[in-house]
């Protein structure tokens, strides 16, 4: 018996790191015996633990090649850890956000088509009621295109397949990218407009989104400028990340 509990648990996370590292992720899975050389373990260690963790969802194996990958559980973890951690570094530069433009924000996410939003905070009378939780197309909306900024021509269609005007979408993703937010004006609902700036990670990937929307009439003359203060905010939830934040956005004309 293992007089040191936790030395069960540091050997997973060798496993674990030994998967996640740059040559398990090129090669899309480590075998048993590549595993064992990079973790200083017996075989049959390795394999009895892999086991374990398949069983559990923490590792995968590939059926054709034996292979072991990084789980779906596992991943499922993550993410949820990584949205608490976004929406904790997100609300207080949100509500700051709000009452500067006493308007509504929110904080959303892409969903496969869909954008979600996971925080709404309102700086004014109006609010749009309802959003948290509820997915909205991504293509129609200034936050769906500021979370589809990493995508490729391919992904697009990919992700999209049965979409038309893809390349009207395509330009629209990069006029996004060029002013640093997208803006919508009563595209995705009659009489609704809004601004949506991307929030990076540690990596400089796109993760989330910050949105402010409003009724039109309100917020057209000023929706320029909500895009600025907007992008300046994703940019400091982006710093809380991790993330050094880039050239500042320019003016639309």
């Amino acid at each position: 018996m293992d007089r040191h509990p936790g030395h069960g648990l540091r050997r997973d996370l060798d496993l674990l790191e030994a998967l996640a590292s740059e040559e398990g992720q090129r090669a899309g899975g480590l075998g048993v015996v590549r595993l064992a050389q990079l973790t200083g373990r017996e075989k049959s260690q390795v394999s009895r633990a892999l086991k374990a963790l398949a069983e559990e969802g923490v590792v995968e194996r590939d059926p054709d090649t034996l292979e072991y990958r990084m789980g779906r559980r596992l991943f499922s973890l993550v993410a949820r850890t990584v949205e608490d951690r976004l929406a904790r570094a997100a609300e207080p530069v949100m509500r700051a956000l709000s009452a500067d433009l006493e308007e509504t924000v929110h904080l959303c996410v892409l969903r496969d088509q869909e954008v979600l939003t996971l925080l709404s905070v309102s700086g004014h009378s109006f609010r749009v009621h309802g959003w948290e939780g509820r997915g909205v197309p991504a293509d129609r909306t200034s936050a769906g295109r500021v979370l589809l900024l990493d995508a490729t021509p391919d992904e697009l269609y990919v992700r999209f397949p049965s979409q038309d005007g893809l390349p009207a979408l395509w330009a629209k993703i990069q006029d996004a990218r060029a002013h640093g937010f997208a803006r919508v004006e009563e595209e995705f609902e009659p009489g609704l407009s809004g601004v949506s700036a991307p929030i990076r990670d540690f990596r400089g990937r796109v993760v989330a989104a910050l949105n402010v929307s409003a009724p039109h009439p309100r917020i057209a003359a000023s929706l320029s400028a909500a895009g600025l203060a907007t992008a300046a905010a994703a940019a400091t939830v982006s710093d809380h990340l991790g993330w050094a934040a880039g050239p500042s956005p320019t003016r639309l004309t």
